[in-house]
C-alpha cells in the first residue's frame, strides 16, 4: 500500500490539510475549512484529517503548522493568536491518540523557514532567516542546516524584539516590539493616527484601513502612505541588521502580505541596514529576497518536517 504524509496548516481564519505521497512534493488532495465553527478548532482539524482516510492507502505521519508559541518536542500549543481556546493544548497527543501514527507540530513561521530552506528560495543556503510580515511578525532561523528551536522550542520570536522602547503596544501586550511598528495592522494604525491629527492623504477614515490600502496608495504616490511604509521599512531594516549581527546568514527571506509593498518598504529597509551595520562585512554576499512558496509555505514546511520525524532537529 502507498504511504502518505498528511500535512495541516492552521490559520486564524482557515485550516488547510494536504495529502502528500511519501515520494512526492506535490499534494494529491488539499481540503480547506474555516477555523471557527460550531465545534472547537482542534475537533475541526481532527475531523478534516480523518476525512482524508477514505482517500489514502496509509498514513505514514501527520504534521501540523500552528500559530503562536508551542513546544515542538511535546506537541503542546502554549497560546495561539486568534484561537482563544488553544491554551496549553496537547495537540500532538490528541491527534496521535486518534490516528495512531507519528505526529509532530511546529510553529508556522519556523516551518515556513524549513519549507523555504528545503523547497523554496533557501535551496543551497546553510544559514538563513525567514521573516513573515503580515498581521503579526513571525520568523524562523536555519543554522548550519538545522532549524533553530531552543531548549523549549521557543526560539526565533524575532517579531518580539524591542525596536522602539515605550513605543506602541504590541499584540502580545508589550510595548515597542517590531510587530508593533512594522506589521500590517501597525502600519494601518499609524496612518489612522496621522489622519486623525489632520494629515493630508488620499486615504480616509471612512472605513478601517489595512496595510493593503496603504500600499496601494503608496503606489499612487500618496505622501503619507509612502511615509508609513518608509517608517515600517526603517524599523524592519534596523531589526534585520541586528539579526545579521547575531546569526550571520547568507540569506534573508521576507514573506507575508506586507512584503508585497515593494520598494516603498524595501528601499528604506536596505538603507537602515547599511546605516546600522557594525561592519560592511555583514552585508557582503547576503541575499535579501521574498518568499518563493507563497501561500503554500506552511504546507511545504509541514512536509519537510514530516520527512524528518526521526530527528529533533528537522533539517537533518
Amino acid at each position: 500500500m502507498a504511504k502518505n504524509y498528511i500535512v495541516a496548516d492552521v490559520g486564524g481564519t482557515h485550516i488547510r490539510v494536504a495529502c502528500f505521497p511519501i515520494q512526492s512534493q506535490k499534494p494529491t488532495i488539499v481540503k480547506r475549512i474555516p477555523t471557527k465553527g460550531q465545534d472547537s478548532p482542534h475537533l475541526r482539524l481532527i475531523n478534516l484529517i480523518g476525512s482524508m482516510n477514505s482517500s489514502v492507502d496509509e498514513i505514514a505521519a501527520i504534521t501540523v503548522a500552528v500559530p503562536g508559541p508551542c513546544d515542538p518536542y511535546e506537541g503542546i500549543i502554549y497560546k495561539a493568536p486568534n484561537i482563544p481556546s488553544w491554551v496549553n493544548l496537547p495537540l500532538k497527543k490528541m491527534i496521535q491518540e486518534q490516528f495512531n501514527v507519528p505526529v509532530a507540530i511546529g510553529n508556522d513561521a519556523n516551518l515556513a523557514a524549513l519549507g523555504e530552506w528545503r523547497y523554496g528560495a533557501g535551496i543551497g543556503h546553510h544559514y538563513l532567516i525567514y521573516i513573515t510580515v503580515s498581521t503579526g511578525i513571525g520568523a524562523g532561523v536555519i543554522i548550519n542546516d538545522q532549524l533553530l528551536l531552543g531548549v523549549r522550542g521557543l526560539a526565533a520570536e524575532l517579531g518580539h524584539i524591542t525596536v522602539l522602547p515605550d513605543g506602541p503596544l504590541c499584540s502580545c501586550g508589550k510595548q515597542g516590539h517590531l510587530e508593533a511598528v512594522t506589521s500590517g495592522p501597525a502600519i494601518a494604525h499609524w496612518v489612522e493616527q496621522k489622519l486623525g491629527q489632520g494629515a493630508s492623504s488620499s486615504l480616509t477614515m471612512d472605513k478601517p484601513l489595512t496595510a493593503k490600502d496603504v500600499s496601494a496608495a503608496a503606489c499612487q504616490g500618496d505622501k503619507l502612505a509612502r511615509e508609513a511604509l518608509a517608517r515600517a521599512g526603517t524599523y524592519l531594516g534596523i531589526a534585520i541588521m541586528d539579526f545579521l549581527h547575531i546569526f550571520n546568514p547568507s540569506l534573508v527571506i521576507i514573506g507575508g502580505g506586507v512584503s508585497r509593498s515593494g520598494e516603498s518598504l524595501f528601499e528604506p529597509m536596505r538603507t537602515a541596514m547599511s546605516d546600522h551595520a557594525l561592519s560592511k562585512k555583514y552585508l557582503e554576499d547576503v541575499v535579501i529576497t521574498t518568499c518563493a512558496l507563497g501561500d503554500e509555505v506552511g504546507l511545504m514546511g509541514g512536509l519537510a518536517l514530516a520527512q524528518s520525524l526521526d530527528t529533533l532537529s528537522p533539517c537533518q
